[in-house]
């Protein structure tokens, strides 16, 4: 069995050098629209890999709508593949699809499928990455798990490259970990700035950190989804970070339970 392991690992080593020396910096990727993001992903987020964006539990939502986003910008008008444990609809609320239609995502578009675990959701999403119909494959995981290691990393971005889809990683109340990602983001929720009554509330706006860039360097911005265009943008928080405007609550009626079950039901 060892042994067994040992052979699956340095024929995947392998094959990921030669996926890194063949593959160009500059092929397949898709702009977000934020100029300074774009210019230090040379160009744009990268297509046919594996990316992982993390976040604390309390910003969950706010991480979420950032993988729609970006799902958005990547899949076009193609399905994507949204993957969640079955725990995570009862803890965290079900995925609201009037949220994604505000956001510029097509309902009809977004396949969910429930994992009892991330065992299972790996083995789904590495399905999902291998159907070159898909646009994204979006395979969202609560807390620390054992199953995505390295091999597994490895094995989705092999598997991303050989496909030509994308894999996008939401990790929530997670620890970051060596893995093959060819980008490492952490999302949390940025004000947005103050608009007219009538209009409800402002356009979403992240604050966003690039911490693992395979190809370049890194860097943290905030960022606007502007729903009408979906593409991201520079906000204006950058210039008048105080807004009066209030934000969105954070849990207050059981955020230790619901982080703890997650943790439990996680791996």
């Amino acid at each position: 069995m060892i042994s067994a392991r040992v052979s699956t690992l340095a024929t995947l080593r392998k094959a990921l050098v030669r996926l890194e020396t063949t593959r160009s910096p500059e092929a397949g990727r898709v702009r977000l629209g934020h100029d300074e993001a774009d210019m230090v992903l040379q160009g744009g987020l990268a297509c046919a890999a594996l990316h992982e964006v993390f976040a604390e539990g309390r910003f969950s939502a706010t991480a979420t709508g950032f993988v729609a986003s970006v799902a958005r910008r990547i899949a076009d008008h193609r399905a994507i593949l949204w993957i969640r444990q079955d725990f995570a609809a009862r803890q965290a609320g079900d995925l609201a699809m009037t949220g994604f239609a505000e956001l510029g995502l097509d309902p009809r578009r977004i396949v969910v499928v429930f994992a009892k675990n991330a065992e299972m959701a790996l083995r789904i999403a590495a399905d999902g990455v291998a159907c070159r119909g898909v646009g994204v494959v979006v395979a969202e995981i609560w807390g620390e798990t054992k199953a995505f290691d390295l091999v597994a990393s490895r094995k989705l971005t092999l598997a991303c490259s050989e496909s030509g889809v994308t894999c996008l990683m939401l990790r929530l109340a997670a620890t970051p970990r060596a893995s093959t990602a060819e980008t490492r983001w952490v999302v949390s929720a940025a004000p947005s700035p103050s608009v007219a009554e009538w209009e409800a509330w402002g356009e979403p706006v992240f604050n966003v950190q690039l911490v693992r860039n395979r190809h370049g360097s890194t860097g943290q911005w905030i960022m606007k989804w502007v729903c009408d265009e979906c593409i991201f943008s520079e906000s204006a928080i950058r210039q008048s970070p105080a807004h009066s405007q209030s934000l969105v609550a954070s849990f207050t009626d059981r955020p230790d339970q619901t982080f703890a079950y997650a943790r439990r039901q996680a791996g």
